[in-house]
């Protein structure tokens, strides 16, 4: 038997059957789901909120998934009728080629809202193969825009201003992919968000940062955005095998009780996989355990919403 299709049968097996629907996570269930997934078809239509949510996926320590979460929870959510557009604030690009973004010297990218007020509506680009997704990506030049911002008035809230001159009514959601630090980057995300998402790895050191980063959220709620809210916490790379994994899950549950999604992302190969073919792991392998994690917490995320009189 190949390596890889070892390690996924493995890895298929962490998952916590307790915190997923029984009847959805059958090998049949999965078989369908993976079969309409690769038609472009799908069974059910996710509810779309009244208003645009303007969701930031933060947290200043890196690898705990907050692109991943980003990107597939996107997919997720315009695969079953929403329409979601993704705002890469990350220099490194991660979820700009996981949604097959061309990120050439020449590109535009958000970096050129941010620091040259270039509107929203004219960056942002079509993902392949899924409808009803857009992507504003982020090149290189976004790394020395931390520098370039402080000299600029109102450096804080440059995004915010970008989403203002945005006609929002037409999207159903807005995610802001951020950096893994708690600079000027992640302050605008903050203050241009109504709504913050954030992904906990399900390991001890995931924990011992998660204190600043709930300060830092208080700091920008009192004195730059008062309306914003810790809406969802995602715990990621859960492996079932491991006592830990199960202490942080009860932990991370017993503090925040019900903005912690029932859902548990375990770890995945083929969601580790899916960016080097600039791909979401919702088109590359619907049918992996990670894809079908994501999907439940996209649907868990869209019927939490307040939906709209047409839906």
């Amino acid at each position: 038997m190949p390596a890889d299709v070892s390690r996924e049968t493995d890895v298929d097996l962490m998952a916590p059957k307790a915190d997923i629907d029984v009847e959805f996570d059958t090998p049949i269930a999965r078989a369908a789901r993976a079969a309409m997934s690769v038609r472009g078809v799908h069974e059910e239509v996710w509810p779309r909120p009244a208003e645009c949510r303007i969701m930031s996926v933060a947290n200043q320590k890196g690898g705990v998934g907050k692109t991943t979460t980003t990107v597939n929870l996107a997919a997720s959510l315009a695969m079953h009728g929403n329409r979601v557009l993704v705002v890469d604030l990350d220099p490194q690009g991660n979820a700009s080629t996981a949604l097959g973004m061309e990120r050439g010297a020449d590109s535009r990218s958000i970096y050129h809202c941010l620091v040259e007020d270039e509107e929203i509506r004219d960056l942002a680009r079509p993902v392949p193969d899924i409808d009803n997704l857009w992507c504003v990506p982020a090149t290189i030049d976004l790394a020395g825009a931390e520098i370039e911002l402080v000299s600029l008035v109102a450096r804080e809230s440059r995004l915010k201003r970008a989403f203002s001159a945005y006609d929002v009514s037409d999207l159903d959601y807005i995610f802001i992919d951020c950096p893994p630090s708690l600079g000027l980057l992640t302050v605008n995300a903050m203050v241009a968000c109504e709504e913050v998402l954030i992904p906990i790895q399900c390991e001890y050191y995931a924990l011992e940062g998660l204190g600043q980063l709930l300060r830092n959220v208080e700091l920008v709620k009192s004195h730059l955005n008062p309306g914003m809210e810790i809406s969802t916490i995602l715990l990621t790379m859960y492996d079932g095998r491991t006592r830990l994994a199960s202490q942080v899950a009860d932990e991370v549950r017993g503090h925040f009780g019900d903005l912690v999604l029932k859902t548990l992302v375990p770890r995945s190969v083929r969601v580790s996989e899916a960016p080097s073919y600039g791909q979401s792991v919702m088109t590359y392998d619907p049918g992996s355990s990670g894809a079908v994690a994501y999907m439940e917490a996209a649907r868990e995320l869209a019927y939490r919403a307040k939906t709209g009189a047409n839906n």
